[in-house]
């Protein structure tokens, strides 16, 4: 794809690059502890379960009131399954039969590697349309959000990696500050 016929495009992965530069430097060196530190009571994260297999707890449904406080686990996995990974289907993707888009790392370096690469894939996915198919509908793929564009849902990923990750920065930024550790004076 030539850059100078596809400015949209050449600006788009530009930004998405920046977004997915900071998440990925951010994340260097976290460890399994951050990784799964829940700093408040029933927090939505990554676990491990009778066999074997990490899965990421479920969205509870139909609540009004707070929503719950999630793990830096959970975020990733929200960032690169739920996110990036499951706007595939915008783009043809077709999961694996008996893929399970809850399973995710238990691990923070096999975590950081799986989201790396669904930051690549869909990097590769959006490189891939050229200006015209990115400010296009969607079409049949889109479903319900046919009539949007493969732009619309670019910068809405963007926004969903950009928010959360600078959530999963200030978590490790609290924990290394000892969130927790003493009560505040005044």
């Amino acid at each position: 794809m030539s850059e100078r016929h596809n400015p949209v495009t050449t600006d788009v992965l530009e930004t998405f690059d920046e977004v997915r530069d900071r998440i990925l430097a951010r994340l260097e060196g976290l460890s399994d502890a951050e990784y799964l530190w829940e700093p408040v009571p029933d927090c939505l994260s990554v676990r491990v379960g009778a066999d074997g297999s990490a899965r990421a707890d479920d969205r509870p449904r139909g609540g009004t009131g707070l929503a719950p406080f999630s793990t830096i686990a959970w975020r990733m996995w929200h960032i690169g399954s739920d996110c990036l990974r499951g706007y595939g289907r915008f783009f043809g993707e077709t999961p694996a039969p008996g893929t399970d888009p809850q399973v995710w790392p238990a691990t923070a370096a096999e975590a950081t590697a799986v989201l790396a690469d669904d930051f690549a894939r869909f990097r590769s996915q959006v490189a891939s349309l050229g200006d015209d198919r990115l400010l296009a509908p969607m079409g049949p793929l889109g479903g319900p959000y046919g009539h949007e564009s493969h732009l619309l849902l670019t910068t809405h990923a963007i926004d969903e990696t950009a928010h959360h990750g600078g959530e999963i920065a200030l978590l490790r930024d609290l924990r290394a500050h000892g969130l927790g550790a003493h009560a505040p004076t005044r």
